[in-house]
Protein backbone atom coordinates (compact mmCIF):
# COMPACT_ATOMS: atom_id res chain seq x y z
CA UNK A 1 0.00 0.00 0.00
CA UNK A 2 1.00 3.43 -1.09
CA UNK A 3 0.61 6.49 1.09
CA UNK A 4 -1.30 8.82 -0.10
CA UNK A 5 0.80 12.05 -1.30
CA UNK A 6 -0.35 14.59 0.72
CA UNK A 7 0.84 12.34 3.41
CA UNK A 8 3.93 11.93 1.93
CA UNK A 9 4.12 15.81 1.09
CA UNK A 10 3.32 16.85 4.94
CA UNK A 11 6.06 13.82 5.81
CA UNK A 12 9.01 15.45 3.62
CA UNK A 13 7.96 18.55 5.10
CA UNK A 14 9.09 17.95 8.58
CA UNK A 15 11.96 18.96 9.59
CA UNK A 16 14.10 17.72 13.03
CA UNK A 17 13.77 19.38 16.23
CA UNK A 18 15.86 22.21 16.50
CA UNK A 19 17.33 22.77 20.20
CA UNK A 20 18.60 25.81 21.65
CA UNK A 21 22.03 26.94 22.13
CA UNK A 22 23.51 26.03 25.31
CA UNK A 23 23.22 28.42 27.92
CA UNK A 24 26.68 30.10 28.48
CA UNK A 25 28.50 30.13 31.61
CA UNK A 26 30.06 33.79 30.87
CA UNK A 27 28.77 36.41 33.17
CA UNK A 28 26.16 38.61 30.88
CA UNK A 29 26.96 41.77 32.65
CA UNK A 30 30.17 43.83 34.16
CA UNK A 31 29.01 43.12 37.88
CA UNK A 32 29.50 39.49 37.98
CA UNK A 33 33.03 39.91 36.31
CA UNK A 34 33.78 42.70 39.14
CA UNK A 35 32.22 40.28 41.66
CA UNK A 36 34.56 37.27 40.67
CA UNK A 37 37.83 39.61 40.98
CA UNK A 38 36.60 40.42 44.17
CA UNK A 39 36.45 37.21 45.14
CA UNK A 40 39.97 36.23 43.78
CA UNK A 41 41.70 38.97 45.82
CA UNK A 42 40.01 38.09 48.70
CA UNK A 43 40.81 34.47 48.84
CA UNK A 44 44.56 35.89 47.59
CA UNK A 45 44.97 37.84 50.44
CA UNK A 46 43.28 35.52 52.87
CA UNK A 47 45.98 32.29 51.73
CA UNK A 48 48.69 35.15 51.91
CA UNK A 49 47.66 36.33 55.57
CA UNK A 50 47.45 32.03 56.46
CA UNK A 51 51.10 31.51 54.92
CA UNK A 52 52.55 35.13 57.18
CA UNK A 53 50.75 33.61 60.10
CA UNK A 54 52.05 30.32 59.41
CA UNK A 55 55.68 31.80 59.41
CA UNK A 56 55.45 33.70 61.97
CA UNK A 57 54.63 30.98 64.87
CA UNK A 58 57.13 28.85 63.60
CA UNK A 59 58.72 29.62 66.88
CA UNK A 60 55.66 28.25 68.51
CA UNK A 61 55.72 24.92 66.71
CA UNK A 62 59.51 24.23 67.58
CA UNK A 63 58.83 25.04 71.01
CA UNK A 64 55.45 22.52 71.36
CA UNK A 65 57.99 19.84 70.07
CA UNK A 66 60.51 20.47 72.46
CA UNK A 67 58.13 20.51 75.36
CA UNK A 68 56.82 17.04 74.16
CA UNK A 69 60.81 16.19 74.66
CA UNK A 70 61.08 17.37 78.01
CA UNK A 71 57.94 16.01 79.65
CA UNK A 72 59.24 12.90 78.86
CA UNK A 73 62.11 13.92 80.99
CA UNK A 74 59.85 15.10 83.76
CA UNK A 75 58.05 12.01 84.22
CA UNK A 76 61.58 10.15 84.75
CA UNK A 77 62.72 11.33 88.48
CA UNK A 78 66.22 10.62 87.09
CA UNK A 79 66.33 13.19 84.24
CA UNK A 80 63.78 15.50 86.16
CA UNK A 81 66.03 18.24 87.11
CA UNK A 82 67.60 18.41 83.42
CA UNK A 83 64.00 18.84 82.52
CA UNK A 84 62.92 22.05 84.89
CA UNK A 85 66.36 23.61 83.10
CA UNK A 86 65.50 22.41 79.84
CA UNK A 87 61.69 23.65 80.92
CA UNK A 88 62.83 27.40 81.68
CA UNK A 89 64.79 27.57 78.93
CA UNK A 90 62.16 26.80 76.09
CA UNK A 91 60.28 29.01 78.07
CA UNK A 92 62.99 32.00 77.46
CA UNK A 93 64.12 31.03 73.92
CA UNK A 94 60.34 31.28 73.26
CA UNK A 95 59.94 34.97 74.37
CA UNK A 96 63.50 35.84 72.65
CA UNK A 97 61.87 34.50 69.31
CA UNK A 98 58.83 37.07 70.01
CA UNK A 99 60.18 39.85 71.55
CA UNK A 100 63.06 41.61 70.48
CA UNK A 101 66.18 40.64 72.90
CA UNK A 102 66.81 43.83 74.52
CA UNK A 103 63.78 43.86 76.05
CA UNK A 104 63.61 40.02 76.98
CA UNK A 105 67.32 38.53 77.69
CA UNK A 106 67.84 40.00 80.98
CA UNK A 107 64.66 39.33 82.98
CA UNK A 108 65.11 37.14 85.10
CA UNK A 109 63.49 36.10 88.77
CA UNK A 110 60.65 38.51 89.75
CA UNK A 111 60.87 40.56 86.39
CA UNK A 112 60.97 37.31 84.33
CA UNK A 113 57.62 36.29 85.97
CA UNK A 114 56.43 39.85 85.60
CA UNK A 115 57.09 39.57 81.76
CA UNK A 116 54.93 35.94 81.57
CA UNK A 117 52.16 37.11 83.82
CA UNK A 118 51.62 40.48 80.95
CA UNK A 119 52.34 38.65 78.50
CA UNK A 120 50.06 36.11 79.18
CA UNK A 121 46.19 35.48 78.01
CA UNK A 122 44.85 32.94 80.51
CA UNK A 123 46.71 32.68 83.73
CA UNK A 124 49.14 29.78 83.34
CA UNK A 125 52.33 32.31 84.19
CA UNK A 126 50.96 31.74 87.53
CA UNK A 127 51.94 27.61 87.60
CA UNK A 128 55.31 28.80 85.72
CA UNK A 129 55.91 31.51 88.49
CA UNK A 130 56.82 28.41 90.86
CA UNK A 131 59.41 26.85 88.52
CA UNK A 132 60.91 30.31 88.27
CA UNK A 133 61.19 31.10 91.94
CA UNK A 134 61.84 27.50 93.34
CA UNK A 135 62.51 24.89 91.15
CA UNK A 136 65.31 25.97 88.46
CA UNK A 137 67.61 26.95 91.70
CA UNK A 138 67.44 24.09 93.47
CA UNK A 139 69.56 20.71 93.74
CA UNK A 140 68.81 17.78 91.83
CA UNK A 141 67.60 15.83 95.22
CA UNK A 142 65.18 18.50 95.99
CA UNK A 143 63.56 18.37 91.96
CA UNK A 144 63.80 14.61 91.73
CA UNK A 145 61.23 14.20 94.47
CA UNK A 146 58.77 16.40 93.02
CA UNK A 147 55.19 14.66 92.49
CA UNK A 148 54.94 13.91 88.81
CA UNK A 149 51.28 15.94 88.90
CA UNK A 150 53.64 19.22 89.98
CA UNK A 151 56.04 18.22 86.82
CA UNK A 152 52.52 17.40 84.78
CA UNK A 153 50.99 21.30 85.84
CA UNK A 154 54.21 23.04 85.09
CA UNK A 155 53.85 21.16 81.33
CA UNK A 156 50.63 22.50 80.64
CA UNK A 157 51.09 25.95 82.06
CA UNK A 158 54.10 26.08 79.96
CA UNK A 159 52.49 24.42 76.67
CA UNK A 160 49.65 26.67 77.56
CA UNK A 161 51.71 30.26 77.68
CA UNK A 162 53.98 29.14 74.47
CA UNK A 163 50.10 28.39 72.40
CA UNK A 164 48.36 31.43 73.83
CA UNK A 165 51.00 34.49 74.98
CA UNK A 166 50.00 37.37 73.27
CA UNK A 167 52.92 39.59 71.23
CA UNK A 168 51.69 42.91 70.41
CA UNK A 169 51.85 43.85 66.43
Amino acid sequence: MEPDPITEAALRSLHDIATPEPVSWMPQTWGWGVLAGALLVMLALTGIRWILRYRANAYRREALALLNVIDGQLRNPATRRDGIRELGEVLKRTALAAWPRTEVASLSATAWVRFLEQHDVDGAAHALERLVDDFEYHGAEVVADLPSNVCGDLVVAARDWIERHHVPA
